[in-house]
C-alpha cells in the first residue's frame, strides 16, 4: 500500500511531463480503438449487406453454372428438384433465373443479364414487390439497381426494347418498362442486369418451371437437390474476407506505430524520471527500501501512466466513438470503385472485446516499457546513490 501511494504521489507530483504522457497514452488508446473498429464495423457492414441482398443461405445452383463464365447460360438452368420446389412454394427459397439479352434505351445497346424472381418473394432485400404490378401498356415490369440506371441512362417510367434468345436459339423482343429503381450496395444485383417476373421469363425463353440457381433462406436446412451444387455463404463471402484480412494487416502497421510512440515517451520519462532521482533513490535505500521495491515504485509509476491514459481516453473518447458509431463516416463519392458492399457511410464497430483487449494490451506493454530502464537500478549502490551517481 506505501508503495501505490508513494507512486500516485510521485506521478502526480511531476505535473506537465505526466500529463502529456496521459495524453498521448490517451490518443493511443483512441486512435487504436478507432481503426480497428472501422475494420470491424467495414466487415460487418458489407457481409451484412450481401447477405440480405444477394446471399440468403446460401445457394443451390443448376451444375453448368458459372457466375464468372456467361458463354455456360445458354445451358445453365433446369428444372427445380422436388425439394427445392417446396422450399419455393412454403417462401424459404426464391428460384432465379438468368437470360442473356440486349436492351436498346434510346437507341443505344447495352448488353445485360435478365434476372427472373418472384415478384412475392422476402428472401432477398430487393424490391421484387414493384414487378406484380401490370405496366398501362403491356410492357415488361423491370427493376434496376441505381448504378445500371446512371450506366444506361433510364429513369423510372422509361420504357426501351428488350432483346433475348429462347430456348430454341431464335431471338425475340418486347417492349420492357422501368417500374422501379432501388439502391443497394451490393453491385452483383446492381450492374449490367435488369430484373422481371420470372412467370414472364419462363414464358419469354420456353423455360416453363425451370431456373438457374435457388436462393435458400437464412437457416433454412440445406435439403438434397440431386446434381445442384451449393455454394454456401462462406463461398460467396470469401473474397470479401479476404479483403477486409488484407484491410487489417495494414491497418495493424497504424497500430504499432500509435503504440510505439506512446511507449516511447513512457520509455523516455522513466530513463530520465531515473537520472533526475538519483538521490530519492538513494534515500529510499537508505532508509530499508530494497532494489526490488524502488524497482517496483517506479514500474509502478509507469503502469499508472497506462491507467491514466485509459481513463482519459474514456472521458472523451467514449462519446467521440459512441457519435462516430451512431452517425457513420462518410465514404468518398466513388466507394463504388473500392469493391466494397458499405454504402455512403461506414458504421464502425466498437465491441466489448475490442475495447477491454486494447485497453489490456497497452497497459501490459506500458508496464514493460515502465520496467526496462529500471533494471539499472538493481546495481546501483546506496551511497553512489546518495551523492547522485547511478554506477
Amino acid at each position: 500500500m506505501t508503495l501505490l501511494k508513494l507512486a500516485i504521489k510521485n506521478l502526480l507530483g511531476a505535473g506537465l511531463r505526466t500529463w502529456l504522457n496521459v495524453f498521448v497514452l490517451s490518443l493511443s488508446f483512441v486512435l487504436i480503438i478507432f481503426s480497428q473498429g472501422l475494420i470491424q464495423g467495414m466487415n460487418r457492414q458489407a457481409e451484412g449487406a450481401m447477405i440480405a441482398s444477394e446471399v440468403g443461405g446460401g445457394h443451390l445452383q443448376h451444375p453448368a453454372y458459372d457466375p464468372y463464365d456467361p458463354l455456360t447460360l445458354t445451358d445453365a438452368h433446369g428444372p427445380l428438384p422436388a425439394p427445392l420446389a417446396a422450399l419455393a412454394a412454403s417462401g424459404k427459397a426464391v428460384p432465379v433465373l438468368i437470360a442473356q439479352g440486349t436492351i436498346y434505351p434510346e437507341g443505344r445497346l447495352y448488353t445485360v443479364l435478365v434476372k427472373g424472381v418472384d415478384p412475392g418473394q422476402t428472401v432477398l432485400n430487393i424490391p421484387t414487390s414493384f414487378l406484380a404490378a401490370p405496366t398501362e401498356g403491356g410492357e415488361v415490369p423491370i427493376i434496376i439497381g441505381t448504378r445500371m440506371a446512371k450506366t444506361t441512362g433510364l429513369k423510372k417510367g422509361d420504357t426501351f426494347t428488350l432483346q433475348w434468345r429462347d430456348a430454341r436459339g431464335t431471338f425475340d423482343a418486347l417492349d420492357a418498362k422501368v417500374v422501379e429503381i432501388f439502391s443497394t450496395s451490393v453491385q452483383t444485383v446492381d450492374s449490367g442486369q435488369i430484373w422481371i417476373p420470372l412467370d414472364r421469363l419462363r414464358e419469354m425463353t420456353g423455360l416453363s418451371g425451370e431456373a438457374t440457381f435457388v436462393v435458400l433462406a437464412p437457416g433454412t436446412p440445406i435439403p438434397k437437390a440431386g446434381d445442384w451444387v451449393l455454394r454456401s455463404r462462406d463461398d460467396f463471402l470469401a473474397d470479401l474476407r479476404a479483403m477486409v484480412e488484407a484491410k487489417t494487416v495494414g491497418s495493424t502497421i497504424v497500430y504499432i506505430v500509435f503504440l510505439a510512440l506512446a511507449m516511447l515517451a513512457i520509455f523516455d520519462t522513466q530513463v530520465l524520471s531515473i537520472f533526475r532521482r538519483r538521490r530519492e533513490m538513494g534515500t529510499l535505500m537508505a532508509l530499508g527500501f530494497t532494489r526490488g521495491k524502488v524497482i517496483a515504485l517506479f514500474t509502478l509509476e509507469g503502469m499508472f501512466n497506462g491507467v491514466l491514459g485509459a481513463l482519459v481516453a474514456a472521458v472523451y473518447g467514449i462519446p467521440l466513438l459512441a457519435w462516430i458509431a451512431r452517425t457513420g463516416w462518410a465514404m468518398p463519392a466513388n466507394v463504388d470503385s473500392y469493391g466494397f458492399a458499405i454504402g455512403e457511410r461506414l458504421f464502425p464497430s466498437f465491441g466489448l472485446g475490442l475495447v477491454a483487449g486494447t485497453t489490456l494490451l497497452v497497459l501490459l506493454v506500458t508496464t514493460i516499457v515502465s520496467f526496462l530502464p529500471t533494471r539499472r537500478i538493481a546495481r546501483l549502490k546506496p551511497t553512489d546513490a546518495l551523492r547522485g551517481r547511478t554506477s
